[in-house]
């Protein structure tokens, strides 16, 4: 049975959230990762699609520095009071 979008989508945000501080994933990154875990129940038309939910709700969002890379949402020193 086919993954849902949602579904791809927490596991890529996993994958964000368990590399943070320590590897930068691009979006090319996860889509392989998850393709390897789920194997024929997801394609590349699934993984774009739930890294575009993870970015347009703001868990996710991207960061460009020689590469676009998929990351958690920083938090600035003032916003943490």
């Amino acid at each position: 049975m086919a993954k849902s979008v949602e579904e791809v989508a927490e596991a890529m945000f996993n994958m964000v959230k368990d590399a943070a501080g320590q590897k930068k994933l691009k979006p090319m990154d996860l889509t392989k990762n998850v393709m390897q875990l789920f194997g024929d129940e997801v394609d590349k038309q699934i993984c774009k699609e739930a890294i575009k939910q993870l970015i347009n709700s703001g868990r996710c969002v991207y960061t460009y520095f020689g590469g676009s890379y998929v990351e958690l949402p920083h938090r600035e020193g003032a916003a943490n009071d």
